[in-house]
């Protein structure tokens, strides 16, 4: 373990690995997500549970979502002798603040064929609360229902809630300057024209 923590294995940006992240007295497994970083000094994790994304542990870890982190908090590479300086080898749980802010999420609506082929109507986002990306991906999802097949001829539409590309910020739409089934509407007009 001291091995492990004096020479850690390096991270290197944009490879989707885990890696240890400092949280507080504790260290952390955490899942990077490439999309939301803003240059190296920030990029979107998802802490998780020693064992692994598919360990049962605790329903914080899955609550938390996506979060910005620091690089610097980045130790390297998760290496399992780190274990035992985690929350869950101590027996507690996370804190509701770990000292990070929620990453930005987006919405997706698509316009898809059988095969899968298909192209994005619209892009929503940033969204810097997930309920509010909930919230209207539950209002265009009810929009959309029973009309999926039939709003764009030949393709199946739906929304899909995804991580906000920040380097794509210019695709996206503002959800919190208009509103979304009048941006859904637009789009799809766009295509019928």
């Amino acid at each position: 373990m001291l091995a492990a923590l004096r020479a850690p294995q390096p991270w290197t940006p944009g490879r989707c690995q885990d890696v240890a992240v400092r949280v507080g007295a504790f260290i952390e497994r955490a899942h990077t997500r490439p999309g939301d970083d803003h240059g190296t000094d920030l990029i979107a994790i998802a802490l998780q549970h020693s064992g692994g994304p598919y360990t049962p542990y605790s329903s914080r870890y899955s609550r938390i979502g996506w979060l910005r982190c620091e690089t610097a908090k980045i130790l390297g590479l998760w290496n399992p002798a780190y274990a035992p300086l985690t929350r869950a080898a101590a027996g507690r749980d996370l804190p509701d603040d770990v000292g990070m802010d929620p990453a930005h999420y987006a919405l997706y609506i698509e316009a898809r064929q059988l095969d899968n082929r298909g192209y994005t109507l619209l892009r929503l986002g940033p969204y810097a609360q997930t309920r509010h990306a909930q919230q209207d991906h539950d209002r265009l999802t009810a929009a959309l229902d029973g009309r999926e097949t039939t709003i764009v001829p030949g393709y199946r539409v739906s929304t899909r809630y995804a991580p906000f590309d920040v380097s794509d910020h210019q695709l996206f739409a503002d959800p919190y300057e208009a509103d979304v089934l009048a941006l859904l509407g637009e789009a799809v007009a766009g295509v019928s024209a």
